[in-house]
């Protein structure tokens, strides 16, 4: 950890660091607790450039969205250094600093708060659902198009589906044979794929601001009154539609069972948790949204599901190059949950925009 408390030392903290803690959250950067004997501790992470291959890009978007968030938070009467991730300059005036063993970046720690990995309470789902309402109603005049795509098309879901084509055409481990009936599952769902983007492209969507891994990890959560304190995990903010992130917390926060259950009889979309989320979200970014977005939120829970579906599927056709395993077949798994909860969706359809209209 010496290594580690150099690299701290490079940014303009108050104090000096007195220890450090690796946080075993998330599985792309590597990330440490800094703590110092001035008055705030620090986060710093080393930017896994396997995934981001541009760092100055993505601190770029960090720096752009969190600068425009900290201005109205203030104007609003707020903390931006508890609200919204604030980055640390180096010492030599950036926000980035490059040595031997990688690209690092700084974060003020928000105290006495928690990101939770599973809704243990239905009320950490809904105070989830209004920090990310309230995002987008706070980004809601960011120009998104000045935004870099840290990923290449990262939402565009008929680009998924032309990649997950190409990999079971390609079937380097022959598993494709075995899978018969999930891709046939997928592929009759090509032409619903661009359902989102045809509306982008002819403008009926508008290019927003999205975090696009809207998970309920990435909120931190006030240890006393159990709200949404900060959006955290910016690394994938980019243009795209507020659909993607809408039906991505959807995806993962309503879903009755793990990512990876094997028991499908026990994976649903739990309509209750649909309807705490979509009542939470709405509270904050309803008038943010124009009609045709409002109205097509169930499709983006749908479209993000499938998309994940696929990817996890793809991956396991491929070898397992992408996604972490941590046992033989664990894509698979995933993959099945998520087609399951793509076919409860689409019967759940009607109710799931039945209980949108009854919140705008």
């Amino acid at each position: 950890m010496e290594q580690i408390k150099r690299i701290a030392s490079e940014f303009k903290i108050s104090g000096n660091v007195t220890g450090v803690e690796k946080i075993n959250i998330g599985h792309i950067n590597t990330t440490y607790h800094i703590f110092t004997d001035g008055e705030d501790d620090y986060v710093l992470q080393r930017i896994n450039t396997n995934i981001f291959k541009d760092p100055y890009k993505l601190i770029e978007n960090i720096r752009a969205v969190t600068s425009f968030l900290a201005e109205k938070i203030k104007k609003n009467g707020g903390n931006p250094k508890r609200e919204t991730l604030t980055l640390i300059e180096t010492k030599n005036g950036g926000h980035l600093l490059e040595d031997e063993s990688g690209f690092y970046r700084m974060y003020y720690f928000i105290k006495d708060a928690t990101s939770y990995n599973a809704v243990v309470r239905p009320v950490l789902f809904y105070n989830a659902a209004a920090a990310f309402g309230k995002f987008q109603k706070l980004l809601g005049d960011f120009p998104a198009e000045t935004l870099h795509e840290t990923i290449k098309n990262f939402h565009n879901t008929p680009s998924r589906f032309r990649d997950f084509c190409s990999a079971v055409e390609r079937n380097a481990t022959g598993r494709a044979d075995q899978v018969k009936e999930e891709i046939a599952f997928i592929k009759s769902r090509e032409a619903f794929c661009s359902a989102i983007t045809d509306k982008i492209a002819d403008g009926s969507i508008p290019l927003r601001v999205t975090h696009n891994d809207t998970k309920l990890n990435n909120i931190m959560i006030d240890n006393q009154t159990d709200e949404g304190v900060c959006v955290i995990d910016l690394d994938t903010v980019m243009p795209g539609s507020v659909l993607y992130d809408f039906g991505d917390s959807i995806r993962f926060g309503a879903s009755s069972a793990a990512e990876d259950e094997k028991d499908l009889s026990k994976v649903y979309m739990d309509l209750s948790l649909f309807e705490v989320y979509t009542k939470g979200f709405l509270k904050e970014a309803k008038d943010a949204l124009n009609q045709t977005e409002l109205e097509m939120l169930p499709i983006g829970a749908i479209m993000m599901t499938l998309e994940c579906g696929m990817r996890f599927l793809a991956d396991y056709i491929d070898g397992d190059k992408y996604f972490t395993i941590h046992y033989e077949g664990q894509n698979l798994d995933r993959a099945r949950t998520q087609l399951k909860l793509v076919a409860d969706m689409e019967k759940k359809l009607p109710e799931m925009q039945k209980i949108v209209q009854k919140y705008i």
